[in-house]
């Protein structure tokens, strides 16, 4: 497509930065993706990621990945790996020459600078549910089909949460919306709806190449502009075990040739899809995603890649899906681990297996969250809103892990474990001494506002306190809050002429036809 020769005033920026979240419901901290102040929790000896390592590289070897997609087997022909049909096998010292031309971290920037986003070192970023087919909340009270009502209202909580750096897929599947155009109206609510770091699905060239346009458009940006850094990502997964398809590989393809990043995520759960001991699904899921990492390399040296996990096990009773165990916390570390040996920043994810936003739910999540700490993850996937596995989306839910993810940024003040003199306090412990409290010095009056985290959704009354006021349980509170945050939200600004064009395109695009609906 021709560039445009007339240039626009980008959307966002400083102006955008304000957020524009409408009236504020809650005081929520600002935006901060934090620092991981903490050593990762590495539960592998050098003996163990040497052991994980080299069973991921016998797997390629020996066993070697099954590539669906002809134009990948054709590219790791040419490259010197062993093509049979569609298993491809590939040699360790090409691997991980291919893998170390991976930058360790790399930025992705919006249409609103002011949220760009660092992935890899130290920085954790968190991202909305994304790809659940149904929805529930408390007014609706039961599980239904997503519609783009309740696309759009997860969305807006996407963007009016600080604690959310960036937009994954679709919060919920708008499934009232044919899917050979689902993409240009949920781009299209995305892109206007907020300014955070956008997504694109690998399901077809036509999805794929629509979205990279979109964000163009939508960044004011040229086409050189646009290939110049990251603006969006993608996001994959294998096809478990030892399988890679033909779709999410072209798409990848497309967006590493533009300069886009990727993020491989293999989707191993033990006992299922891969052994039910976790060193061999750890080693299984870099396996599937090293591979496609290296083909990537191969095309686009340098292009910048994330290794994801999802690595997790499932009920043997039943064969359920189980999320937030303690083999899944180990599996997150375990995999942060080898991350760290390959130099790769890492993605993993706040799950849990519950079906409602109740105590199940919260402490499954809780732990997931808190192995990506422990991990030293740098994205994370599914961050807030994850019901039943994935295959349900809540407000109620998004809203209670938001607390759960200010909660880890307050961790990360470093003001917190200061030990200056001020913090140390012996004046102060001098002048209350062997008798007295400390609410009413001055060391106390001069810090008290901002001394501790402050819950914008906890309640800390007493019992009888929060009898008197309703007694509301925390789900109920989330969904008053949810109402209040959608009733009184503002898009974040965006020029007329670049909304006009984003519009255009989706019509053009829809007149087309789309996207076909069968690969």
């Amino acid at each position: 497509m021709a560039d445009n020769t007339t240039r626009r005033r980008r959307g966002g920026g400083r102006a955008g930065a304000a957020a524009r979240r409408g009236a504020e419901v809650i005081e929520q901290m600002p935006w901060n993706p934090p620092v991981n102040i903490d050593r990762p929790t590495e539960p592998l000896g050098p003996e163990g990621v040497e052991a994980i390592h080299e069973g991921a590289m016998r797997i390629l070897e020996e066993i070697g990945i099954e590539f669906y997609n002809e134009e990948a087997k054709a590219i790791l022909r040419e490259a010197g790996c062993i093509v049979n049909g569609d298993n491809v096998r590939m040699g360790r010292d090409f691997v991980m020459e291919m893998v170390g031309k991976a930058p360790s971290k790399f930025t992705i920037t919006p249409r609103n600078p002011d949220r760009t986003i660092e992935i890899g070192g130290k920085t954790m970023v968190f991202g909305n549910v994304s790809s659940p087919p149904n929805y529930w909340d408390m007014e609706i009270g039961k599980k239904v089909p997503g519609n783009r009502e309740m696309c759009r209202n997860l969305l807006k909580l996407t963007q009016y949460f600080n604690c959310i750096h960036f937009a994954g897929g679709y919060p919920v599947e708008p499934v009232d919306i044919h899917a050979s155009v689902r993409h240009l109206d949920v781009l299209y609510d995305k892109l206007t709806l907020t300014d955070k770091v956008m997504h694109a699905y690998c399901l077809g060239k036509e999805r794929v190449e629509d979205v990279m346009e979109m964000v163009r458009i939508a960044g004011g940006l040229s086409h050189e502009e646009f290939e110049a850094t990251p603006r969006m990502y993608s996001n994959i997964n294998s096809t478990s075990p030892l399988k890679h398809d033909h779709p999410m590989i072209d798409g990848c393809l497309r967006l590493a040739r533009r300069g886009q990043a990727v993020v491989v995520t293999p989707f191993t759960l033990a006992g299922a899809m891969a052994p039910v001991t976790m060193a061999g699904a750890v080693a299984q899921s870099l396996a599937e995603g090293l591979c496609a990492i290296a083909l990537f390399q191969y095309v686009r040296p340098g292009i910048p890649c994330a290794i994801g996990t999802f690595t997790s096990n499932v009920d043997m009773k039943s064969g359920a899906p189980a999320f937030g165990t303690p083999e899944y916390m180990r599996s997150t570390q375990m995999t942060g681990q080898m991350a760290r040996y390959y130099g790769l920043p890492m993605r993993s994810s706040g799950v849990c297996a519950a079906n409602v936003p109740d105590g199940q739910a919260m402490w499954e999540t809780s732990n997931s969250l808190w192995a990506a700490v422990q991990s030293g993850t740098n994205m994370v996937y599914h961050a807030a809103g994850w019901l039943e596995g994935g295959l349900i989306a809540s407000p109620e839910k998004f809203i209670m892990d938001c607390e759960i993810l200010q909660q880890i940024q307050r961790y990360m003040d470093p003001q917190i474990n200061a030990t200056g003199p001020d913090e140390i306090a012996l004046d102060a412990i001098r002048s209350v001494g062997n008798d007295g409290h400390f609410f009413g010095i001055q060391h106390t009056q001069d810090r008290y506002t901002t001394a501790f985290y402050q819950p914008f959704l906890s309640d800390w009354k007493n019992y009888e306190g929060w009898e008197v006021a309703g007694g509301i349980w925390t789900a109920e509170r989330a969904h008053y809050m949810f109402k209040e945050i959608i009733g009184s939200f503002e898009a974040p600004p965006m020029d007329d002429a670049v909304r006009e064009e984003l519009a255009d395109f989706v019509a053009r695009r829809k007149a087309e036809g789309g996207a076909p609906t069968d690969f």
